[in-house]
């Protein structure tokens, strides 16, 4: 297409190949491979199985083990693809075993696919370390008939022995296992999979031919390139101390253009005495991120846990609480309808079920559908903890947040809903695990539908700011992932845990690793000189551009502005220049 733009004609055509990434580290590629649907004959074991001796029993059950009080034995499908059986089981860990050395300061990739032969039940991968620690890498809800893809992963604090175990509390099934696989990964290699992947999903290259009116090329015209808007949404949360401070208004508008009102849109917060709302912190809030350009995630419609309720709604009947929130959802989704880019419409709707408790299992399904007839618009969020940061709580496994989700959005009425994955990331000390987190990410952008990390932070440590670095580089570089929140800030505005500045405002060392990475995850302005043709070719993130060409014999500058999309991975822009 041609179009008219600053003294020149711009001619733009979308070609749609491949990018290649640049590899830092030479490493064995990531497999971000996952699905969510059990499947009649188990996929290929990745990596050939990595480490694991025997991964796809091949060779029967050689190189396997029973584990505990059961028995193992080999099974053989109909055409003939083999896998081991644990059976006679008693105990949960009663399974197949096979012991592998896990190296210190390594991540560790595992996948297996399972079944058992009777209904439905959890089961999870285990390292049993040589100390007699049990380190859970994984769980997946396997099915009678079908294979599940169990996929997980664990860091290794320290080298040692290690067995690996399958857990299932139905203990009256048989586990079967087949194409295991186990592969280790250095952070170098682990970080060489994040450049890799934002190479590709986070940047496209862009070729810009510059030529005169007749067409001939502006040899040597200078290119100045400077990125204004960013479409990877990272942001951070703000409070209401952000009403009255100058300073903290602006350190955050120099740096976030996303935003998640901490408290101020909870229910306990604009209605604490029953029938008297108020919202004006929250619309004061509102009006500071309108007026600075920065976009909204609602925070929350409903929070599933009844210590977080509203004191006087606590104690109310069924009937009474059914009323009242009929009238908060019409209040405050009615009130920021299109102003917002998102919803936590139930919020920790896994660990706990206030209203389905009082109002039917159906509670937030009903919400659900309430929030979209009044705000169409705006992508409804399940909002969960533990999801990905902690492989120990089973109740926020990937597998029991999409049965979960799929319940919501498979309720009569639901089927349009603009539906989003909303995974809260509060890590806590120590090393995060960040094989489990790719992993869960795998897992849940299976699905098709937007991940958003919502409240990311890290808890304090010693090494507190690596880990955070750590922890917002595996988010922005997973293709699942389309937007970050941190829930941290400065001192000055009560922030205790992740503190990004102290209360002069300077940053802390985790404050220098968020500047260091809004620099990183943008375009940096550069002035280029073209070739003999006119040209120049870069790599540039998704976004909005604007560009100025020099001609260098008349000095003229000649505006435009681009924008690099996400479904284009190369560009070619004709320039037409006037003389």
């Amino acid at each position: 297409m041609m179009k008219m733009i600053a003294g020149g004609w711009l001619l733009v055509l979308h070609i749609s190949i491949f990018l290649p990434s640049v590899c830092r580290i030479h490493a064995v590629s990531y497999d971000y491979s996952a699905t969510t649907e059990c499947l009649i004959e188990p996929q290929r074991a990745q990596y050939e199985g990595g480490i694991i001796s025997n991964p796809d029993f091949t060779h029967g059950i050689q190189g396997w083990t029973v584990f505990g009080q059961g028995a193992v034995k080999e099974g053989i499908s109909n055409d003939g693809n083999r896998y081991i059986v644990a059976h006679s089981r008693s105990q949960p860990l009663d399974s197949i075993s096979q012991e592998v050395r896990l190296e210190k300061g390594k991540l560790y990739s595992f996948s297996a696919w399972v079944q058992i032969n009777g209904g439905r039940g959890n089961v999870a991968v285990v390292f049993k370390m040589s100390s007699g620690e049990l380190v859970r890498g994984g769980q997946v809800t396997a099915r009678n008939g079908c294979w599940c893809l169990l996929k997980g992963g664990v860091f290794a604090n320290i080298s040692s022995r290690a067995e690996i175990l399958f857990e299932s509390k139905t203990t009256e099934a048989e586990i079967w296992v087949d194409n295991v696989s186990l592969q280790p990964f250095t952070m170098e290699q682990w970080r060489s999979h994040q450049d890799e992947s934002i190479d590709k999903e986070r940047l496209g290259k862009v070729r810009f031919e510059a030529r005169y009116a007749n067409g001939t090329a502006i040899e040597g015209a200078g290119f100045s390139i400077k990125q204004t808007k960013s479409d990877f949404p990272f942001g951070c949360c703000m409070n209401y101390h952000i009403i009255n401070s100058t300073d903290y208004q602006n350190w955050f508008a120099l740096r976030f253009r996303y935003t998640t009102f901490t408290n101020e849109m909870k229910w306990y917060s604009t209605e604490k005495i029953q029938g008297q709302e108020n919202y004006t912190v929250a619309d004061a809030m509102v009006s500071f991120a309108q007026q600075n350009s920065i976009s909204i995630r609602g925070h929350n419609i409903f929070w599933d846990n009844p210590k977080y309720q509203p004191e006087w709604v606590k104690n109310l009947t069924s009937d009474e609480l059914r009323k009242a929130a009929e009238q908060r959802i019409e209040s405050v989704v009615s009130r920021y309808a299109g102003q917002l880019i998102a919803w936590d419409a139930m919020n920790e709707n896994l660990h706990f079920h206030f209203f389905e408790d009082k109002l039917g299992k159906n509670a937030s399904a009903e919400y659900y559908a309430r929030a979209y007839q009044l705000d169409p618009d705006t992508t409804m969020f399940l909002n969960e903890y533990n999801t990905i940061e902690d492989c120990r709580d089973e109740k926020a496994n990937p597998f029991n947040y999409m049965t979960k989700l799929d319940e919501i959005l498979s309720y009569p009425g639901n089927q349009g809903i603009s539906a989003g994955i909303g995974l809260q990331g509060h890590f806590g000390s120590g090393q995060p695990n960040l094989a489990y987190m790719r992993s869960s990410l795998d897992i849940l952008g299976s699905t098709g539908l937007p991940i958003w990390l919502t409240e990311v932070d890290v808890g304090k440590d010693p090494n507190q700011a690596e880990y955070l670095e750590q922890v917002l580089r595996e988010g922005h570089s997973h293709p699942a992932v389309k937007g970050i929140i941190m829930f941290v800030g400065p001192a000055n505005a009560g922030f205790n845990n992740t503190v990004l500045a102290d209360k002069d405002f300077k940053n802390t060392p985790a404050g220098d690793v968020v500047d260091k990475l809004i620099d990183e995850w943008k375009f940096q302005t550069k002035e280029i000189k073209a070739d003999g043709k006119g040209s120049i070719e870069i790599p540039l993130f998704h976004g909005d551009y604007n560009i100025t060409v020099k001609d260098p014999v008349s000095s003229s500058l000649t505006a435009f502005s681009y924008k690099m999309t996400k479904d284009v991975t190369r560009d070619t822009v004709h320039l037409r220049i006037d003389a």
